[in-house]
């Protein structure tokens, strides 16, 4: 039988939030910063706080996309914790409320072959403002992991889901252990275990025991 672990990506397997990073080059970071901190404590609609993010982005070219992706970087032990689980015949899975643009490059790197996230609307070489596609809420992370751990034969009690923002908590819940990464506080309030630690690998020694 395989196990599975879900990763969130933003602020858990990189240490940036990528919509802020392209907001960045939209003059609009503060703003959308401020949105993306109210929806991870579970203030705003996730759902909504993107279509109000999103639509800052409009005009941004594409060339946003290679740009991110030179710029983030992974959080401390975060590659070896894919590694580490992988070496010991684990599925690595990443489910993003950020963007498939630049999430399919950073599974790529790790050799990771399922992931999920948020595709953003591009029209003459230049972001639209709108997303494409169903949004990846709570509610669908969760469903994401239920979907892949069907495919993996993993019974849900069997999987794990690492998580940062109230975004996670569906997928956290579903999943038999749900581990916070340097969470906000309604997470680490609900999640089984809680690391703060400086490394991500520091779940090795839970997960692999």
């Amino acid at each position: 039988m395989t196990r599975l672990c879900v990763m969130d990506v933003d602020s858990t397997l990189i240490t940036a939030e990528v919509i802020e990073l392209i907001a960045e080059r939209a003059g609009t970071r503060a703003e959308v910063a401020a949105v993306t901190e109210s929806a991870m404590r579970g203030e705003i609609d996730f759902a909504e706080s993107l279509r109000q993010r999103v639509a800052t982005l409009a005009g941004v070219p594409d060339t946003v996309f290679a740009d991110v992706i030179a710029e983030v970087e992974f959080t401390p032990g975060a590659p070896e914790l894919v590694a580490g689980l992988q070496a010991a015949g684990w599925e690595v899975a990443l489910v993003s409320g950020g963007f498939v643009e630049v999430v399919a490059t950073l599974a790529s790197r790790l050799g990771i072959t399922r992931f999920r996230a948020n595709s953003l609307g591009v029209a003459d070489g230049r972001l639209t403002g709108r997303t494409q596609g169903p949004v990846i809420d709570r509610a669908a992370k969760a469903a994401t992991l239920t979907e892949f751990a069907a495919e993996l034969g993993c019974p849900l009690g069997d999987a794990v889901a690492i998580g940062d923002g109230a975004n996670d908590l569906d997928m956290m819940g579903v999943a038999g252990l749900g581990i916070a990464w340097h969470a906000k506080p309604i997470v680490q309030e609900k999640a089984d275990v809680a690391i703060n630690g400086p490394r991500l690998d520091e779940a090795l020694s839970i997960l692999l025991g």
